[in-house]
């Protein structure tokens, strides 16, 4: 988001929401902004395009984009997941940003003006007894954008570390006892679901995965489910998983890991993630494995990410507003 309101009237850009036609320019915005304020948060233009199509989202009335001419200069998003988080809360995700250029001129402000409703709509609608926030990801610490919500009432929460590891070199995968560790099928689908939602039980932030919006990611174009891993129980049951993403060219994305709690302590995570590691590394499409980590995580994952050779890359943090705004 844009931090420098102030100066010259939004009046003087044309305001829509999203369309399908407009990808090529609000990727070109997205990665101006994953270069300019270096949060390294790159899309394609198929990614994005998916997220039009999401469960849940009507761009008609959960997007905005100024425009200047041909060039989208501002954006703003809302997404409220149908369910709440796992201690009953509804939850909406703004997200957004302003080009570098266009800047202090209060399209960051107007975005804000122009999302916060419907997201509120959206809780009201949603999540109509329940406690509710409005949450945005993705800032450095320090930027403009970090005291422009703060003067809207939004506070830090949570600071996410973002970890890189090199696929330079093959690892050796340990054994593991009581699980087969392999690729995740279509048959996999939905027992890996049941695993995250039960694997995220006690971690901030997080709450059930409905069936559609698991489906919409795990066939999601940028998956990559020949790189990722499953610890298999011989009953069926999964485990344990490491599922990969590719967002950028040449750089492979883990998602998410998790263990339920019955299994953890028996190193499969960390097996799982080391065969995720070497496939990565022996396809020859990959120099690097990054991935993103809640700095207070409660089952120790940085130390685990640390121990398999990944290192601080940068720092992201989540702010937050309570209802009523």
């Amino acid at each position: 988001m844009d931090g420098n309101d102030g100066g010259a009237t939004v009046t003087a850009y044309t305001w829509r929401h999203l369309e399908e036609g407009d990808v090529p320019a609000w990727a070109a915005l997205v990665n101006h902004l994953a270069e300019v304020d270096g949060t390294e948060e790159f899309y394609r233009e198929e990614d994005l395009r998916e997220e039009l199509g999401h469960d849940g989202v009507d761009p008609a009335r959960d997007t905005v984009a100024a425009w200047d001419g041909d060039v989208m200069v501002a954006y703003g998003s809302v997404v409220v997941p149908r369910s709440p988080d796992h201690e009953g809360q509804g939850r909406a995700f703004i997200g957004g940003g302003v080009r570098a250029e266009h800047r202090g001129r209060g399209l960051g402000r107007e975005v804000m003006d122009r999302t916060e409703p419907r997201a509120v709509e959206l809780l009201e609608e949603r999540h109509p007894d329940a406690t509710s926030f409005v949450r945005a990801y993705g800032m450095r610490p320090g930027s403009s954008a970090e005291r422009m919500m703060e003067r809207r009432g939004y506070r830090v929460v949570r600071y996410f570390n973002e970890l890189k590891r090199p696929l330079d070199t093959p690892v050796e995968v340990p054994p593991v006892d009581g699980a087969q560790l392999v690729s995740p099928g279509g048959e996999h689908e939905e027992p890996t679901r049941l695993a995250h939602n039960e694997a995220f039980k006690d971690h901030w932030g997080s709450g059930p995965q409905t069936a559609e919006s698991w489906h919409e990611n795990w066939t999601g174009g940028s998956a990559r489910p020949a790189l990722s891993t499953v610890a298999v129980a011989p009953d069926g049951q999964v485990l344990a998983y490491v599922l990969c993403s590719e967002w950028v060219d040449r750089h492979l994305y883990v998602n998410l890991v998790g263990t339920v709690r019955e299994a953890r302590g028996r190193g499969l995570a960390q097996a799982a993630l080391l065969r995720s590691i070497d496939l990565g590394t022996r396809s020859g499409d990959y120099d690097v494995i990054e991935l993103g980590v809640d700095s207070e995580n409660p089952s120790g994952a940085t130390r685990l990410y640390e121990k398999v050779g990944f290192v601080h890359n940068l720092q992201t943090m989540s702010m937050q507003r309570d209802l009523p705004l």
